[in-house]
C-alpha cells in the first residue's frame, strides 16, 4: 500500500500509522494505537525485568594461616551463599614471608572448595593475582 494512502486510512480510523520493520524493503507497517502499544511494552520489558534473577558475587577472605574454626566460619559463610544461588570468590592474600608457600594458599582453597562441593563447584581454579590469589566457585 502507498504510504500516503496507509496514513489516510489511519486518520480516518482515528489510529496511527506504526513502522514494525523499517530496515525491510518496502517498509512494513501497522495500523494502531501507539500510545497503547508503547504502555504494553513496558509492561511487558518490566515483568521480564522481575522474573529475572542477578547473580552476584560474594566475596570470602582468607590467610595461608586460617585456622580450623575461622575456616568453618567461612565454608559456612561460602555454603549460604552458593546455596542462594550467588556466585563466590575466595581470595588469598599473602603477606611477607607467606609469599614463599603459595602451595598453601591453594590448600586452602582447595580445603574450601571440598567442604561446599554438595552445593557448588569451582568455576575458576587458584590463580595468583599480585598478592592475591583467586579462585571463583558457582552454584550447582
Amino acid at each position: 500500500m502507498i504510504t500516503r494512502d496507509a496514513l489516510d486510512l489511519a486518520r480516518t480510523k482515528g489510529l496511527d500509522l506504526i513502522e514494525v520493520a523499517p530496515t525491510a524493503r518496502p517498509p512494513v507497517c501497522r495500523i494502531g494505537d501507539w500510545g497503547r502499544m508503547k504502555y504494553e511494552k513496558s509492561k511487558r520489558e518490566a515483568e521480564a525485568r522481575k522474573r529475572q534473577s542477578q547473580v552476584q558475587i560474594k566475596e570470602v577472605k582468607l590467610r595461608p594461616k586460617t585456622d580450623e574454626h575461622d575456616m568453618n566460619v567461612k565454608v559456612r559463610h561460602a555454603h549460604r551463599f552458593l546455596e542462594e544461588g550467588n556466585k563466590v570468590k575466595v581470595t588469598v592474600r599473602f603477606r611477607g614471608r607467606e609469599h614463599a608457600h603459595h602451595d598453601i594458599g591453594a590448600d586452602q582453597c582447595r580445603l574450601l572448595a571440598d567442604a561446599v562441593k554438595d552445593v557448588g563447584h569451582i568455576e575458576m581454579p587458584p590463580k595468583m593475582n599480585g598478592r592475591l590469589m583467586n579462585m571463583i566457585l558457582g552454584p550447582n
